[in-house]
């Protein structure tokens, strides 16, 4: 058995909770920019003492309006500088935050708020009203619904006049570090969402170890992050917590699309995201290249990069490697850290494996790539990378005050600061995730000599073919969504004779890659069939069998015809495939490639 324990760098303490960090902050240096808010084509600044004046204002109106000390209340809306204040004055008013996806299904709004017994939501947009609207009848206990973009944040701070500060710190006079403090709900890839209860302790403790450990990363002089993952999920909420707890600026930016004018303006110094978003960033500089007739060059300025990053796990870059890798910085790497903001260092990556070669490329480019892992379980990061010593290819050493085991069947198994209590009314579940203490993620990995660790699958998704071999899917499908032409793609094999896969298209690169390729008179419906289409696909499955055995490689693709989305239901909002319904509904094009038998 494998195991790396690392002890905690700061001293586990039982009294506080996250409410205290606003008003911390506000006497600590109440002119320090604590925000910053999209404001037309520009930025506003919020200070520390701004932001716990409005913090207080707003829970003293949650408790005019009968919000009381571990009441729940729900937050559904995207990520903006409100979703943030309002999980603040919850907790400020001694109250449990319930995070909704802004995207979620009626049907998936009413199991949330019924489970948690939520009396209150804050939602931000009429169309999410009218969400509600559809299950309102089934939530006899939620009393109170506000909308946003209806004034309610405003309303609900006047009408707080009448509390005084001594009933605002009432409030959480009860509260401590073993409180709870939010219950998210998993994104539920098979069956219900279970609630996963998290402490202010889970937060702050792992918080306050994380920001000793990446000093260079949040507390460097003027360090700040544009957050624009969902708030909903537990890394953006985490993230959300270590800038406020270690008093870096953070910027909110709701919208994907919109992502690179807001890098632009705020110029964050590091940034998080899943692999997909990293995924983008290459193609889409690839494509550009190839469309101003440069796509040469910029091949061989990745391969420099991704040369020169391998280069210093292996004693350094030579000298010609040197003055190639310093050319195209000038060239090339320049302006693509400035598509970033032109500031950003560091990258915080988590959700799914990043692969080692965006690892190193961006690595080469000049940002650095810290790749981590963690669940919901365990309040996002377990493990992560250190800016002094990155293993690409791994998700790093467990932070401080969290160990890392691996059972006899390779299973991860965590324990610390971190781990939750246990699911929401839901103690069989509890029971069946814990193991002598440990939590059991259902990841499979290994650690290697200096204690870092390695995700090699899921245990619960490992398909082991007619021929008895176990294959890990990740690998395959990792490299696969890698190319620009790929969107989704499901590796399949559970009991059949040979590895296939299910691929779809991606719309918004497609136009651009046919154009590159000769083809642009094809349309993106027909695309799936077209015979360049097919050999280029062809192309990335080979790319993609380098990395395993024969045995476990794909011998046979389908380019199905739509796309696998959170809308559909494919996909969960953190992007985890829904295996089981992609198996159920496409499991006439499944069997179709295993109809001429072996192949």
């Amino acid at each position: 058995m494998q195991e790396n324990v690392a002890p905690p760098l700061v001293q586990p303490q039982t009294e506080g909770s996250l409410a205290d960090l606003p008003g911390r902050n506000a006497a600590n240096d109440p002119t320090n920019v604590a925000f910053a808010r999209r404001s037309g084509s520009g930025w506003v600044d919020i200070t520390a003492a701004e932001f716990d004046t409005d913090v207080r204002a707003l829970a003293k109106g949650l408790i005019a309006a009968g919000i009381k000390p571990g009441d729940r209340v729900a937050i559904m809306a995207k990520t903006r500088y409100e979703w943030t204040l309002t999980d603040f004055a919850i907790w400020s008013a001694g109250a449990v935050t319930v995070p909704i996806y802004e995207t979620s299904s009626a049907d998936q709004v009413a199991w949330i708020l019924s489970d948690s017994g939520a009396s209150a939501i804050m939602l931000e947009t009429p169309a999410h009203e009218a969400t509600l609207g559809e299950v309102r009848d089934q939530l006899p206990g939620l009393k109170q619904v506000w909308q946003i973009d209806a004034g309610a944040i405003d309303e609900l701070k006047a009408s707080g006049g009448s509390v005084s500060d001594e009933e605002l710190a009432a409030a959480t006079a009860g509260i401590n570090r073993a409180s709870v403090a939010t219950i998210i709900y998993t994104s539920g890839t098979t069956g219900r969402p279970k609630g996963v209860e998290l402490t202010h302790d889970n937060f702050l403790g792992l918080s306050e170890n994380a920001i000793t450990k990446l000093k260079q990363v949040v507390s460097a002089e003027g360090a700040s992050t544009l957050l624009f993952l969902p708030l909903a999920h537990v890394f953006a909420r985490f993230i959300q917590i270590l800038c406020v707890d270690g008093e870096a600026k953070m910027g909110h930016s709701a919208d994907i699309k919109n992502l690179l004018d807001d890098f632009a303006g705020f110029k964050p110094t590091f940034i998080l995201a899943v692999p997909r978003v990293f995924e983008k960033v290459y193609n889409q500089a690839e494509a550009t290249a190839t469309g101003d007739g440069k796509g040469k060059i910029f091949g061989v300025a990745a391969q420099t990069a991704i040369d020169w990053s391998e280069a210093q796990d292996a004693g350094g870059p030579g000298l010609g490697l040197k003055v190639k890798h310093g050319v195209f910085d000038k060239l090339v790497y320049t302006k693509l850290r400035a598509a970033m903001g032109g500031e950003v260092m560091y990258a915080v990556s988590g959700g799914a494996p990043l692969g080692t070669r965006l690892g190193h490329f961006f690595r080469g480019i000049g940002v650095t790539v810290l790749e981590g892992y963690g669940l919901t379980e365990t309040t996002a990061p377990a493990t992560v990378n250190i800016p002094e010593r990155v293993k690409i290819g791994t998700v790093g050493p467990p932070l401080p005050g969290v160990g890392i085991r691996i059972a006899e069947d390779g299973e991860v198994l965590i324990k610390g600061v971190n781990v939750f209590g246990g699911y929401h009314d839901n103690a069989e579940a509890t029971e069946s995730a814990m193991e002598d203490g440990w939590f059991r993620t259902g990841d499979l990995g290994e650690l290697d000599e200096d204690g870092y660790l390695k995700i090699t699958g899921r245990k619960k998704e490992i398909l082991v073919t007619a021929g008895g071999k176990n294959v890990a899917p990740a690998v395959l499908e990792d490299r696969l969504r890698a190319h620009p032409l790929v969107s989704q793609t499901m590796v399949v094999g559970d009991q059949k004779p040979f590895i296939a896969a299910l691929v779809t298209l991606d719309e918004e690169m497609y136009p651009g890659w046919a154009k590159n390729n000769g083809i642009e008179d094809v349309p993106f419906e027909q695309a799936k069939d077209n015979e360049v289409v097919q050999a280029e696909l062809q192309k990335a499955v080979d790319e993609a069998n380098k990395a395993v055995s024969k045995a476990e490689s794909i011998r046979k693709f389908v380019v199905l015809d739509g796309d696998f989305t959170e809308e559909n239901g494919y996909l969960t909002p953190s992007l985890k495939l829904k295996r089981n319904i992609v198996m159920r509904d496409f499991h006439d094009q499944v069997e179709e490639l295993y109809a001429g038998g072996q192949h």
